[in-house]
């Protein structure tokens, strides 16, 4: 039995959302293994002698202002633009084309 358009739809819309959480578990990791390291590197090279903890700390923050809003495009509903936006974006956008008269 062939998938209805709309399940189809669905199935990719939820495949999409998926790709997304995953690249944001992704993001996630990395951002932990590479801090770990920046702080192993940072305490053996500094030996506790002249410690600045904003230069060891600075590349954990602003890099989790950035994955604090990746988490937020991932798993908030879309803030900006609604829900369904580029559902109607598309469906304008091919009423637009097929309006058009070729000559």
């Amino acid at each position: 039995m062939e998938q209805s358009y709309f399940e189809r739809e669905r199935y990719e819309r939820a495949r999409k959302r998926v790709k997304r959480i995953r690249g944001f578990y992704t993001h996630a990791l990395v951002y932990v293994v590479i801090n770990i390291m920046i702080f192993i590197v940072n305490t053996q090279l500094t030996n506790g002698q002249n410690y600045n903890g904003w230069q060891m700390f600075s590349t954990p923050v602003f890099w989790g202002i950035g994955l604090l809003a990746h988490g937020l495009s991932v798993f908030l509903p879309p803030l900006l633009i609604g829900k369904g936006w580029e559902d109607d974006k598309i469906k304008e956008l091919m009423e637009k084309e097929k309006n058009q008269k070729w000559e």
